[in-house]
């Protein structure tokens, strides 16, 4: 595993490559899951710094993702930032209670995800090319 690994959890064929894309021009390796269930087996398996967390998943929705990330004293420090379509006034403060770092509205606009990767990178970890 790269030091610059990001776990995605993303039903979405389309958010999936867009978030690699991204990520990918900027020096970071993706690694993808499309359930909840094999996402947090990837978590479990590589725990990487940062995981981007769609919340309307399949199997199991990504509020218990995080959940059961928190739950975890191995995975617990894992910064988390859901993603997710559901923007209602609300939705953000019920994603952090659930144990999210940070909230990313789509459709995913290219300098909002760099700059929440970028803030909710963990310290002493460079994030440059």
């Amino acid at each position: 595993m790269s030091d610059k690994t990001v776990v995605s959890i993303e039903d979405n064929y389309h958010n999936r490559r867009l978030v690699r894309k991204i990520l990918e021009s900027s020096g970071f390796a993706v690694v993808e899951a499309e359930d909840g269930l094999s996402g947090l087996a990837l978590v479990r398996q590589l725990r990487p710094p940062l995981v981007l967390l769609d919340i309307g998943l399949p199997d199991i929705d990504g509020l218990e993702v995080v959940r059961q990330i928190r739950a975890d004293a191995d995975l617990a420090g894992i910064k988390v930032i859901a993603i997710s379509a559901s923007a209602m006034r609300g939705d953000r403060e019920l994603f952090l209670a659930a144990g999210c770092d940070d909230y990313l509205a789509k459709p995913i606009k290219v300098a909002e995800l760099l700059h929440l990767v970028e803030a909710h990178w963990p310290a002493g970890q460079a994030i440059g090319a």
